[in-house]
C-alpha cells in the first residue's frame, strides 16, 4: 500500500537543493565542451576532406540533398535583411496606431513577410509600453504634487 503524502512529506523536504543553492553553485566550467559534440569530433577526425568531397560529388552527381547542403556552406541562409519602411513619427500611443497601419499595409502589399510584419510589430508594442510608462509616471508626479 503506498505511504500517504503526509507521511512522505519530512523525507521529501530533505531531499534535493536548498532555494537557490544548487549542486554546483560555480556553473559549469568556462570553456568546458559537451561530451557528445566532443566524441562526434573524434569520429570525423581526419574525415572531413573525405566527406566533404564526397558531398560535392553527390551534389555534382545530381543529388538534391547534397546541392543544398553545399549550398548551405557557401551561402547560408539569411537570418533576417534590412526593412525599409516608412513609418509615421513615433511619440504618442496615437502614432503607434498609425504606424501599425503602415505595417498593416505594407504586409498587405507583399513589401513585407507576416513574420517581418510581426517583428516590427512587436518593436512598436514595446514603445507603446514605454510611452504608456512614462505617461502613468507623470500622473502619479502629478497626483503626488497635489497632496
Amino acid at each position: 500500500m503506498p505511504k500517504s503524502p503526509a507521511k512522505t512529506a519530512k523525507k521529501q523536504s530533505r531531499q534535493g537543493f536548498k532555494p537557490g543553492k544548487s549542486g554546483n553553485p560555480s556553473g559549469r566550467p568556462q570553456g568546458s565542451r559537451n561530451k557528445a559534440t566532443i566524441a562526434l569530433e573524434a569520429l570525423l577526425e581526419g574525415e572531413s576532406e573525405a566527406i566533404t568531397r564526397k558531398a560535392i560529388e553527390m551534389a555534382k552527381n545530381g543529388d538534391m540533398a547534397a546541392i543544398r547542403i553545399c549550398l548551405e556552406r557557401i551561402i547560408p541562409p539569411r537570418k533576417s535583411r534590412p526593412i525599409l519602411i516608412d513609418l509615421p513619427k513615433v511619440e504618442t500611443a496615437k502614432d503607434i496606431t498609425k504606424a501599425q497601419s503602415v505595417v498593416i499595409a505594407a504586409m498587405a502589399n507583399g513589401d513585407l513577410t507576416t513574420d517581418e510584419a510581426t517583428d516590427i510589430s512587436g518593436i512598436l508594442e514595446v514603445k507603446r509600453r514605454s510611452i504608456e510608462t512614462v505617461e502613468i509616471e507623470k500622473r502619479l508626479e502629478s497626483l503626488e504634487a497635489q497632496k
